[in-house]
């Protein structure tokens, strides 16, 4: 369960956090550590020694806005000192097109935290609505090791199953376990709350958790705490593993596909564009693979390329020599913000 004032959830004690999370089959609490450049005091190692103590994991997370990438990770680092067992990255709108901000964030937040310590994003579910929304460097070499994305369906608009197809489809190019975050904010049926943890299991989710704390009803609580039988149509509900794309597809999802295709050894600009060297670099890879040279990336092109680790790209703001300048994708516009802006 996310935790965004602890004053505010169960009156913030240890115990009555603690006794409410037992109550409702909750292990880990995700506790907000810093919002931009400012710690918030309520993530103190006494508290989270407390919390411990009885039991729970506890993590921290932190929004970021890209303006001051190196005073966040330092927060972060804070957060780590004080006792955060895992820290996940609340990154939105504010980040659209800042891929050498992320770049500077990312590599500072991996030399304090180290190679092994649990990282996390949280961003949005619907990748191919952010075509400039730099997944590609929070998710690549040396980035988060799983995946948070808010899975809001209530607030989106769309059923429980629609924004789980929606969300797979594309969050999985990146590689990284999806752990989903549903609503128990805005009053969602305990049937609804039940289908998201039946799919999550469905798919194959090591986990979810919800947001938030302090926006969750009594009948909510208790819904969460219910014992579920697994669903027994599992292969209904497996999405395919990759959208296709084809010349002239643009974003985020395309500097992805060109960092591995670097990876393959073949000749490829990283802009974000899948422009005509971008066809011919997957037709190569597809001769070498023993697929039909369509120059389109089918899901079984994508499964073999995704096999490869992507070749790292360090993105620095200005031209500077020796450095890759931002993708033209990172100046694209959002399709749309799927989720509503909520307080953070």
């Amino acid at each position: 369960m996310w935790i965004w004032y602890t004053s505010q959830s169960s009156g913030g004690t240890p115990s009555a956090i603690a006794a409410k999370a037992e109550a409702s089959g909750i292990e880990t609490v995700f506790i907000k550590s810093s919002d931009g450049p400012n710690y918030w005091s309520q993530f103190n190692s006494a508290y989270v020694k407390a919390l411990k103590a009885r039991g729970l994991r506890v993590c921290a997370w932190q929004y970021v806005y890209g303006s001051r990438p190196v005073t966040e990770a330092r927060n972060a680092r804070r957060a780590i000192q004080n006792g955060a067992e895992c820290l996940v990255i609340d990154a939105e709108i504010e980040y659209e097109g800042k891929y050498a901000q992320a770049s500077r964030y990312m590599h500072k937040l991996r030399a304090y935290a180290g190679d092994d310590y649990p990282i996390g994003l949280a961003g949005w579910p619907y990748v191919d609505y952010h075509p400039a929304y730099p997944f590609s460097v929070f998710f690549g070499p040396g980035g988060a090791q799983f995946n948070v994305p808010q899975m809001y369906w209530k607030a989106i608009g769309v059923s429980v199953d629609r924004v789980f197809k929606h969300t797979y489809l594309y969050n999985s190019l990146y590689g990284r376990p999806i752990a989903p975050l549903g609503q128990t904010y805005a009053g969602p049926t305990s049937s609804e709350l039940n289908r998201f943890r039946e799919l999550a299991t469905a798919y194959g989710a090591p986990g979810v958790s919800w947001w938030s704390w302090q926006a969750t009803s009594s009948g909510a609580w208790r819904a969460l705490g219910r014992e579920l039988a697994p669903l027994s149509e599992v292969a209904q509900t497996a999405p395919p593993v990759a959208p296709a794309l084809a010349r002239g597809a643009r974003g985020d999802v395309v500097v992805w596909a060109q960092q591995h295709l670097l990876a393959a050894g073949q000749k490829v600009t990283v802009n974000g564009s899948y422009d005509t060297r971008t066809v011919r670099a997957v037709q190569a890879f597809q001769l070498e693979s023993l697929l039909p040279d369509t120059g389109k990336l089918d899901v079984t092109t994508w499964q073999l390329l995704l096999a490869r680790e992507p070749v790292a790209v360090t993105w620095r703001s200005g031209a500077k020599s020796g450095s890759p300048v931002l993708p033209a994708s990172a100046k694209m516009r959002p399709r749309m913000r799927e989720i509503p802006p909520k307080p953070h």
